[in-house]
């Protein structure tokens, strides 16, 4: 529709420039003595619409001559930065198929550009990485130091990559240059995380899997196994003395302290430095939360002393939890020790001889048969106790 009314605008403009010339009966005269020029004004309308036609025409023709330089330098450009980009696509399509020397190589074609030299020096820093090559990956990484908008990316990638390497002091030193940058997201603290772990930096660990728990960025599951982890080293540190046990089972959050896990890595140290009290209280506080018989081997270590108010409730207490755990030779053979150094010779027999025949483990029936056989030297009886004693020496050599 467009169309035909461009066409009849044209054809009345036509007819009405027709009708203009026809009826228009003007002349145009130039004179350079000697010379007279007499053109009509019809005419002189035709050759100026024609030299300004030229003129326009020439104009543009230089103007397009005066930007052909340009236009070159720009196509050229242009096929260049396409040429850059497909070979920055096709190496991360590599480097996501997992051929890390193509994705390499195409990021190097793809570094030729500036502006895609950042993102391919981190790909082709990956690649090397995968094909176990840091050199070549400490090159890439370095090559984009001077580029401030690439600082965090990679920064985040360096640190990533030394993680994965177990480069655990390079990677710490990674984290202070982040820190120093300001970067605190998610991703950050998950990688130092890491590193820190691999470190074995556990107050740092401690710090960083609550700043994760806040945000909700770690599994319960995990954030529970590291918390394990960090408490059991530093309780395993020799250099406390029971003075420094005592502040660092106090920093520990209460909902912590009641985990059995972390309850027995505090009461064997407790017990290792002789401050068996306090590992009977959290060991009982724990239990009454979680049954965990791990925790009952560390409860008959941190035995209160003989014929003393302390080992009859631990007495009592064994009691009561073997009447809902009839069956559990751990509870026994801590029930029979109690029994045995507080001197209730029939009780102890008893509960010695039923850990003897629920132990599985050869330990408990170590421990068995030495406490059965300490029991008949103690009441005179030679034979039982040598017999005893022979078992405890043969349950040792067969475990």
């Amino acid at each position: 529709m467009r169309f035909f009314l461009w066409l009849i605008a044209i054809f009345a403009s036509a007819i009405g420039v027709a009708l203009l010339a026809h009826f228009n009966a003007g002349n145009v005269v130039f004179f350079y003595p000697p010379y007279r020029v007499d053109l009509s004004l019809n005419f002189f309308l035709l050759l100026l619409g024609i030299l300004f036609i030229a003129l326009y025409v020439l104009l543009r023709v230089i103007r397009t001559a005066q930007k052909l330089p340009a236009k070159v330098v720009a196509y050229r450009r242009q096929k260049r930065e396409e040429k850059s980009n497909k070979a920055l696509r096709d190496s991360l399509k590599s480097l996501f198929e997992g051929r890390y020397g193509q994705a390499e190589k195409a990021a190097t074609r793809a570094a030729e550009s500036n502006d895609n030299l950042g993102v391919a020096a981190l790909v082709a820093a990956r690649a090397a990485h995968h094909m176990g090559q840091p050199e070549r990956r400490d090159i890439w990484l370095s090559s984009i130091e001077d580029k401030e908008q690439m600082k965090t990316a990679r920064l985040m990638t360096t640190l990533d990559l030394l993680v994965d390497g177990h480069q655990s002091q390079a990677a710490l030193v990674a984290i202070d240059e982040l820190n120093a940058n300001g970067t605190r997201h998610i991703q950050a603290l998950r990688l130092a995380l890491k590193a820190h772990q691999r470190a074995k930096n556990w107050p740092e660990v401690l710090r960083l899997v609550k700043t994760l728990d806040k945000h909700n960025a770690l599994h319960p599951a995990l954030s529970h196994r590291l918390r394990e982890l960090a408490y059991e080293d530093q309780f395993a540190d020799a250099s406390h003395d029971a003075e420094a046990v005592q502040r660092l089972w106090a920093s520990i959050p209460a909902e912590d302290r009641i985990k059995p896990s972390i309850t027995l890595c505090a009461a064997r140290a407790f017990n290792q430095r002789d401050m068996q009290d306090e590992a009977r209280g959290i060991i009982e506080k724990s239990l009454a939360y979680e049954w965990d018989k791990r925790l009952i081997q560390a409860y008959r270590d941190a035995a209160a002393a003989e014929n003393s108010s302390a080992l009859r409730t631990q007495i009592e207490r064994c009691e009561a939890w073997l009447e809902k755990s009839p069956n559990d030779a751990e509870l026994a053979l801590t029930l029979g020790t109690f029994c045995l150094n507080q001197k209730l010779w029939g009780k102890a027999q008893r509960h010695l001889e039923q850990a003897l025949s629920d132990a599985h483990e050869p330990r408990i029936i170590r421990e068995a048969h030495l406490k059965l056989g300490q029991l008949h030297e103690a009441l005179e009886q030679n034979e039982q106790a040598a017999e005893h004693y022979r078992q405890c020496a043969l349950a040792t050599t067969l475990s």
